[in-house]
């Protein structure tokens, strides 16, 4: 664990230098949490921590990492912040949801938190998997729909009054931006299929109410024909007819 001390921070014109002095004092991350799937070991997010935040501190570097959304795609930011030389620098990492519900997207969270930190720091495992990672079977990802895709299907729900909670409802997702890639053309065609039931009713509707509209003028007019003031039994006969 990194150990803690009263000095002030070091004196650094801007990040880079900031950071270049930290890194020099940087231990290898401890691979202190096991991977049963894989079978292996690796360096969890307080393992990371402990081997970069103590320099960095040590050197007038602030750890800020935040969860944002662009264009449906949910990520983390981070960033190393000089206060000395108001300076930083930043990087984002996507989050890639296996499960729908809590316990996977704070695992998520978690996994972008750890690789986001060990990118800006530079900073590896006490013995570097990616050798391992390249040699083992490769997980296969689920495809998710593009930025793209995620705009039309939000026009087309526009266009049908769907509501992005009714859809991913049916779909049985938690964040629109994670529906599968194949299942983007079969949603747009329902929504299109509700797009055409909304028209033809409207038409339904328009057609009934004119038809409605025709009925009743058609009493008015009866109406003004019956009123009509016949006064022919009512004439006062002049004299000598």
């Amino acid at each position: 664990m990194t150990k803690k001390t009263d000095e002030a921070p070091a004196a650094h014109k801007n990040i880079e230098v900031a950071l270049a002095a930290a890194q020099s004092e940087m231990t290898k991350a401890l691979k202190s949490a096991a991977n049963p799937h894989l079978k292996s070991n690796y360096a969890d997010l307080g393992s990371v921590m402990d081997a970069c935040m103590g320099p960095l501190n040590s050197n007038g570097i602030a750890l800020v990492q935040r969860i944002g959304a662009a264009d449906g795609i949910h990520y983390v930011e981070t960033t190393l912040t000089h206060g000395e030389s108001d300076t930083r620098l930043s990087c984002t990492v996507s989050l890639f949801i296996q499960k729908q519900d809590m316990q996977g997207y704070g695992s998520a969270v978690t996994y972008a938190r750890r690789y986001g930190l060990m990118a800006m720091a530079g900073i590896a495992p006490e013995e570097d998997d990616g050798h391992a990672a390249a040699q083992s079977k490769p997980e296969k990802k689920i495809a998710l729909i593009t930025a793209d895709q995620y705009r039309a299907i939000k026009d087309k729900a526009d266009e049908a009054d769907v509501t992005i909670e009714q859809i991913t409802k049916a779909a049985k997702i938690g964040d629109l931006a994670n529906m599968p890639a194949d299942s983007f053309d079969s949603c747009i065609k329902k929504l299109e299929k509700t797009i055409s039931k909304n028209i033809e009713a409207a038409n339904l509707a328009r057609e009934a109410r004119e038809s409605a509209m025709d009925e009743l003028a058609k009493l008015d007019s009866k109406d003004v024909q019956g009123d009509g003031y016949d006064a022919s039994g009512y004439g006062y006969e002049r004299e000598g007819e």
